[in-house]
């Protein structure tokens, strides 16, 4: 059956409704082998839909689509900002590289053993000169062994 093979794949990227169950929309009890209440995605794009094509108020759509008031506006600045895209949810942990590379680290410690007394705020002013890197002084600090 394929919606056993769709129900695997949304497993497996983490993109399933956390609650099926509450999903009472109409095309979703009708056309079960089309609207799958487990498609987060799917499920998340037919209540914007009902709300702007259908007018239902923001309450109603979400009520009907299993999710909160709060988070409909969620989901809808999401699907502003990033259209489709943005009704995936977002990758846990950090954004982008970590500031605290190595090279920043070997440049920091070189710092720290020609200036001992020098200050984390001095620090970081001369990190983001040397190497353009902005950093917080209580993360210098704290990189070279709690200083401050």
């Amino acid at each position: 059956m394929a919606a056993s093979g769709r129900y695997r794949a949304l497993e497996q990227a983490g993109l399933l409704h956390p609650a099926p169950e509450a999903v009472l929309s109409e095309p979703f009890r009708s056309h079960p082998q089309f609207f799958a209440s487990f498609d987060k995605v799917q499920v998340k794009y037919e209540m914007l839909r009902a709300h702007v094509v259908d007018g239902e108020t923001a309450t109603a759509a979400a009520g009907s689509h299993g999710y909160s008031r709060a988070s409909f506006y969620l989901v809808q600045a999401a699907f502003e900002r990033s259209g489709m895209v943005g009704l995936l949810d977002e990758r846990p942990g950090r954004r982008g590289p970590v500031k605290l590379s190595p090279e920043v680290l070997a440049f920091l410690q070189a710092r720290h053993r020609e200036r001992p007394a020098a200050s984390g705020a001095e620090l970081a002013s001369e990190l983001e000169a040397a190497l353009g890197v902005r950093l917080h002084r209580r993360t210098i600090e704290k990189a070279l062994g709690g200083r401050g």
